[in-house]
C-alpha cells in the first residue's frame, strides 16, 4: 500500500487489512462522539419533560435503535472496508444519491452549528449580562468559529486537547455539586419539571441525537478486524456515552427544574462552568462547520460538475449557521432532533435492504473485494431510491403511532425490497470510479484475529 493511500486515510479505496485496529481504541473514539455537550443537552431536554424512569426507558430504547443501525451498517463497512460516501454508491444510492446523503449530513451539521452557537451565546450573555442581546452574541460567536475554520485550522487540534477533558470534568463537577444539595431518591421518583412528552417521543429524540453518526458509522468500522469487533465497540461506546452523559443531564434537569443547559451549569458550578461550555462548544462547532462545508463542496462537484472554493463555502455556511442561531434555532431543538430521527434512518434501511436482500450491485462489490479494488463504475443516479427515501421520511414524520425512527427505517426497507422485486431499482447513467494509486493485493492479506 502506498504512502499516498495511507496519508489520505483510504478515502478512495478499501482499507488495507494491515491498517485495521483493535476494537477498544475505536470504541474510545465512539464514546468521544457521544460524550459531547449535545448529549448533555439532550439529557437535560428529556429530564425536563419526563420522569427519571421514563427518560431512562427512552435512552434505553433510543440506544438500542442506534446500536442496531450502527452494527448492521457497520458490519457492511467492515466487510467491504469502505467509507460511507463510497459504500453508498453501490448500496442503492448511486453517485448523485451518495452526494445527496452527504448534503443531508451537511445540512444537519449546520443545524447543529446554529444550536451550539446559541448555547454559547446564552453563556456569554450570562457572563456579561446587558452588554448586548443574545442574538448578537450568536452572530459574533458563529462568525468567530467561521474565521477559525476558514483561516485557523492549525489550532483546532490544540483546542480539542484542552476542551474535551475540561468538558468531562464539567459533567462530573456539575453532577456532584448539584446532586449534593438534593435528595437522590426524590430526583429519580419525582415528576417531570416541565411539559411532558411520551416515551415514544423521547425515544425518537434520543435516536435523532446520534442518527447522523449511526449512518456514517462505516467511516469508523471499516478499520475493524471482525464483525464481532463492530458489535463490541458499538455497545461499549454508545451505551457508556448515552447513559453516563445522558442520565447526568436528566438528573441535573430534575435538580435545577430546567431544561436550559446554561441555567443548569450556572446553578451548579457558576461562571467557570460557563467558560468551559463556551470552549467546549467552540471545539464541537469547528468540526460541524468543517464537515458541512466538505459535504456541500462534494455535492456541488458531483451533481453539477462545479468546484466550489472551500474557504468561500465555509464563510457562506458559517454566516447561515450564525443567522440560524440568532433566529432562535435552540428553541426548536426538540423538533430538530425529531426531523433528524425520521430523515436519516431510511438511508440505513435502503443500504441494508440493497446489500443483504435486493443485491442489485452486490455482485460488483463481491467481485472486486478479493483484489482490494473498487468496482470500475457506479450508477450515476437511482431515482427509485430518492423517492423511497423521501416517502419513508414523510411517513415517519406524519404518522403518529409507534416510534418514528423505527417506522421510517422499516418502511424504507420494505419499499426498497418491493421496488427491487418489481425491477424498479435501476441506475440511470454510469460514473467511472477513481481508483486509489495502489490497490490492496489479494495475495497478502494480514490475518484478522477476533477479539
Amino acid at each position: 500500500m502506498s504512502r499516498m493511500v495511507h496519508a489520505d486515510d483510504f478515502a478512495l479505496s478499501r482499507v488495507n487489512p494491515s491498517a485495521q485496529k483493535h476494537w477498544f481504541g475505536i470504541a474510545v473514539q465512539r464514546f468521544g462522539q457521544v460524550s459531547a455537550l449535545s448529549q448533555f443537552l439532550l439529557g437535560a431536554t428529556l429530564g425536563y419533560s419526563m420522569t427519571f424512569g421514563e427518560a431512562f426507558l427512552a435512552l434505553l430504547l433510543g440506544s438500542i435503535i442506534l446500536e442496531v443501525i450502527m452494527c448492521i451498517v457497520g458490519i457492511i463497512g467492515q466487510k467491504e472496508g469502505l467509507n460511507t460516501a463510497l459504500l453508498a454508491r453501490w448500496t442503492g444510492f448511486g453517485e448523485i444519491g451518495a452526494s445527496l446523503v452527504g448534503l443531508a449530513i451537511g445540512i444537519s451539521l449546520i443545524g447543529w452549528f446554529g444550536i451550539q452557537s446559541a448555547i454559547s451565546a446564552e453563556s456569554l450573555d450570562a457572563l456579561m449580562p446587558g452588554v448586548m442581546p443574545a442574538w448578537a452574541w450568536s452572530l459574533i460567536f458563529g462568525l468567530a468559529v467561521t474565521a477559525i475554520v476558514a483561516f485557523g485550522f492549525k489550532g483546532m487540534q490544540w483546542l480539542a486537547n484542552i476542551t474535551v477533558p475540561l468538558f468531562l470534568i464539567l459533567v462530573g463537577w456539575s453532577v456532584i455539586s448539584e446532586l449534593a444539595n438534593h435528595d437522590f431518591v426524590e430526583l429519580i421518583t419525582g415528576p417531570a419539571p416541565g411539559p411532558t412528552v411520551t416515551v415514544w417521543q423521547g425515544t425518537g429524540i434520543v435516536a435523532g441525537g446520534l442518527i447522523v453518526g449511526a449512518i456514517i458509522t462505516a467511516d469508523m468500522t471499516r478499520f475493524n478486524r471482525s464483525k464481532a469487533d463492530v458489535v463490541k465497540q458499538t455497545v461499549v461506546g454508545v451505551s457508556l456515552g448515552e447513559f453516563v452523559i445522558g442520565l447526568s443531564g436528566v438528573l441535573l434537569a430534575h435538580a435545577a427544574a430546567s431544561g436550559n443547559i446554561v441555567a443548569i451549569v450556572t446553578s451548579s458550578i457558576g461562571f467557570v462552568g460557563l467558560i468551559i461550555v463556551i470552549t467546549g462548544t467552540l471545539k464541537i462547532n469547528d468540526w460541524n462547520l468543517y464537515s458541512s462545508t466538505l459535504g456541500l463542496v462534494n455535492f456541488i462537484s458531483t451533481a453539477f460538475n462545479r468546484n466550489l472554493h472551500r474557504v468561500t463555502t465555509t464563510i457562506v455556511l458559517g454566516v447561515v449557521g450564525s443567522v440560524l442561531a440568532a433566529a432562535g434555532i435552540l428553541g426548536q431543538f426538540t423538533e430538530f432532533l425529531i426531523i433528524l430521527g425520521v430523515a436519516f434512518p431510511p438511508i440505513a434501511g435502503i443500504m441494508v435492504a440493497e446489500y443483504f436482500v435486493v443485491k442489485r450491485w452486490r455482485g460488483e462489490l463481491d467481485g472486486t473485494r478479493p483484489a482490494g479494488t473498487l468496482p470500475h463504475t457506479a450508477p450515476r443516479i437511482v431515482p427509485a431510491t430518492i423517492v423511497i427515501w423521501a416517502a419513508s421520511a414523510l411517513i415517519g414524520y406524519f404518522v403518529t403511532w409507534g416510534i418514528p425512527p423505527v417506522l421510517s427505517l422499516v418502511v424504507s426497507m420494505v419499499l426498497y425490497i418491493i421496488a427491487g422485486k418489481l425491477g424498479w431499482v435501476r441506475g440511470i447513467g454510469s460514473a467511472r470510479t477513481i481508483q486509489a494509486e495502489e490497490p490492496v493485493a489479494a495475495s497478502t492479506p494480514t490475518p484478522s484475529p477476533t477479539h
